[in-house]
């Protein structure tokens, strides 16, 4: 597999082309970045944990049934992927209240809730990453109404198979975002990563935060944090 010229950077990764016109090759970055860009710093070592977290749980939704790009990691930083066209919808899944839902709501933090909540949020970095319904995906044709449910039960079944698995190695899901494409079939696949940058976990026994929201509220080493998910994860996929 042949490394080519960039296709894209964003805010924690690098896209890059291949000699395979369907596989691109992927570079975590250690760049940290919140609250839609205006919070920025680096820290080493966070781009090799969780290019090892996503692709641990990528393949394990994979073997679970879960139709995904990846393909296979290639050393701490990279990874090989399928290329999608990536929807422009980030789907929030809720399982406790925190972070936007708790504001928004005025929920206190760490309340379960009656039933898990999916979000919709429009990807548009000049707006903010608006939340919208299902009226405004129509109202902006950015999926049609089947693909859009197919997402919502995908999404639904990553929570339930990931809830699990994190139940298993002493951590809460509490929500987290997940972003599809269409691969060159048309087919949705669930796409881009999952990670502690993409998701909220919190220790089952004292709900110590061990995501990003350690950098969003500088409640310590987010290196360590992730390398306690990483650890944890290892143990749970090793001895399941």
């Amino acid at each position: 597999m042949e490394k080519r010229d960039l296709l894209y950077e964003g805010k924690a990764k690098k896209l890059y082309e291949t000699d395979r016109p369907n596989v691109l090759w992927v570079e975590y970055k250690d760049d940290l970045t919140a609250f839609n860009g205006e919070k920025k710093a680096s820290q080493l070592g966070k781009g090799k944990l969780n290019n090892k977290i996503s692709s641990l749980l990528l393949q394990y939704l994979k073997e679970k049934g879960i139709y995904n790009h990846f393909i296979q990691q290639l050393s701490d930083h990279e990874q090989l992927v399928e290329k999608t066209t990536i929807i422009p919808i980030e789907v929030v899944v809720r399982n406790t209240a925190a972070g936007s839902l708790a504001k928004r709501l005025g929920l206190p933090e760490g309340e379960k809730l009656k039933s898990t909540i999916v979000e919709y949020y429009y990807k548009d970095d000049d707006l903010g990453d608006p939340l919208i319904n299902e009226d405004h995906i129509e109202l902006l044709d950015l999926v049609d109404s089947a693909s859009l449910n197919e997402m919502k039960e995908l999404s639904l079944k990553v929570n339930r198979l990931l809830s699990e698995l994190f139940q298993s190695c002493d951590l809460q899901l509490v929500d987290f975002k997940l972003e599809f494409g269409r691969d060159r079939n048309g087919e949705v696949a669930l796409s881009d990563e999952i990670s502690p940058d993409t998701c909220r976990l919190w220790d089952v026994a004292t709900n110590e935060k061990l995501d990003k929201d350690v950098f969003r509220q500088n409640l310590g080493s987010v290196e360590e944090a992730y390398q306690t998910i990483l650890n944890r994860l290892e143990g749970a996929v090793t001895h399941g």
